[in-house]
């Protein structure tokens, strides 16, 4: 079983990645035109002072030397940061504007989900009880995140893939 000082050590470390994350999104923003990508960006980051909020419950009450409880578990709803017609739009503004910078910002946001979603789903596995399950649930919001980015990545990434570049 593990020692409420371990999970400590996991929670901080998992609230100090979110806060990277975070951080890493609010930055991106100065460097995107586009009005979508932006609006999706600002959800992101809300979404995340929510996982940091999450993180830092759990911190306090293991600290307090007992059991996660006082945080609420809530049911993880899939993330649409953008409606159909957003989508086109925003891939569409993509092509116009050849927004190169935004690959990189897409896939480095894909790769801090990613790594993210693993190791919640990684530590999971070697937990139990609450902690086992808010670690579940982390792993699970941040899949939703890797997926929104991942699509994006690959559709800009395929974009710029048949650009005609050069005369």
């Amino acid at each position: 079983m593990e020692t409420n000082a371990n999970l400590i050590k996991i929670f901080e470390y998992a609230l100090n990645q979110e806060k990277t994350g975070m951080s890493f999104f609010q930055t991106s923003l100065e460097r995107m035109g586009v009005g979508s990508a932006v609006s999706a960006f600002k959800r992101l980051i809300d979404e995340e002072q929510k996982h940091i909020d999450f993180i830092s419950g759990i911190i306090a009450d293991l600290k307090s030397g007992n059991e996660i409880g006082a945080v609420e578990f809530e049911t993880i709803s899939s993330t649409n940061y953008f409606d159909e017609r957003s989508r086109k739009e925003f891939m569409e503004q993509c092509v116009q504007g050849s927004m190169v910078p935004d690959v990189t910002i897409f896939n480095t946001a894909w790769l801090i989900e990613k790594d993210l979603s693993e190791f919640y789903a990684g530590m999971s596995e070697k937990t139990s009880g609450k902690a086992a399950r808010a670690l579940s649930m982390l792993s699970a919001w941040e899949k939703e995140h890797e997926k929104f980015f991942k699509e994006y990545r690959d559709k800009l990434s395929e974009v710029y893939s048949r650009m005609p570049w050069g005369g």
